[in-house]
């Protein structure tokens, strides 16, 4: 039996004010994290928000595509 997952795409805004995630009206996520874009800082952030909106491990989080750009795919394991 496969683990549940779930595939999100992210569009990612960098050295925001403060880092929350949110939807658009349309559905899209949108992540803004303090972090810089340097050294996959801003994709550890975004990892992180993800873990804790998702209430799962940051280790259950995978980033699928997008790692240098603003649209990332992440896949979300459960379990």
């Amino acid at each position: 039996m496969s683990k549940p997952s779930l595939e999100i795409q992210v569009k990612v805004i960098p050295r925001a004010s403060r880092s929350q995630l949110s939807q658009t009206e349309e559905g899209q996520w949108v992540a803004r994290v303090t972090a810089p874009p340097v050294e996959g800082e801003a994709n550890q952030a975004v990892i992180k928000l993800l873990a804790q909106h998702f209430n799962t491990a940051p280790s259950r989080i995978e980033l699928l595509s997008g790692s240098a750009s603003r649209t990332k795919r992440f896949r979300i394991s459960f379990r």
